[in-house]
């Protein structure tokens, strides 16, 4: 493995763009699952292991090999790039968290024909934005407390409450068109 890297290596410091194609194909899945484990979304992880590839490019006069590979360089640059991803994701819901939001902003504004979003807006706030969250947005429960500051299984109680009353009103919804 260090004998090919060592031999792309060297295109890369002459400038090879290719030769950097070739590192990227060869540890690019091994740097993913390093970043997978320090970060909670996939697509951190792959900005992580883009930031490092970036940087590598840029200080390819600077690198220093191990064992005639950027391997370990790498490892240690995304680690540093997941980090950084990390806390600037925690500043930025602290941001959203401290800004004021206007009752105008919240407000669903789109023709509701089948009375969905009417009974979605007549979930008390709480409850519409867990159900936001994890069933329109597709984030997992876990992802959801977090963003909302709250526990898991909270996120979970408000769940189970507001499907309960969305199946309730599109039950009479229902009777209705009867």
């Amino acid at each position: 493995m260090s004998d090919d890297d060592a031999a792309a290596w060297a295109r890369v410091r002459a400038g090879d763009e290719s030769a950097l194609g070739e590192l990227f194909d060869r540890h690019e899945a091994r740097l993913f699952r390093h970043a997978l484990r320090l970060l909670t979304t996939r697509e951190d992880a792959k900005d992580a292991v883009t930031i490092a590839y970036f940087e590598l490019w840029r200080k390819r006069e600077s690198v220093r090999l191990v064992d005639g590979s950027p391997l370990p360089w790498l490892l240690n640059t995304v680690s540093h790039s997941a980090r950084n991803l990390e806390r600037s994701g925690r500043r930025y819901r602290a941001l959203l968290a401290r800004t004021p939001v206007s009752i105008e902003t919240l407000e669903i504004r789109a023709a509701d024909e089948s009375g969905v979003l009417a009974a979605l807006r007549r979930l008390p706030a709480r409850e519409q934005s867990v159900l936001v969250l994890t069933v329109l947005e597709g984030y997992p429960e876990r992802a959801a407390a977090e963003t909302l500051g709250i526990p898991v299984g909270t996120v979970k109680s408000r769940l189970a409450r507001a499907k309960a009353k969305l199946r309730d009103e599109m039950t009479a919804i229902e009777g209705a068109w009867a």
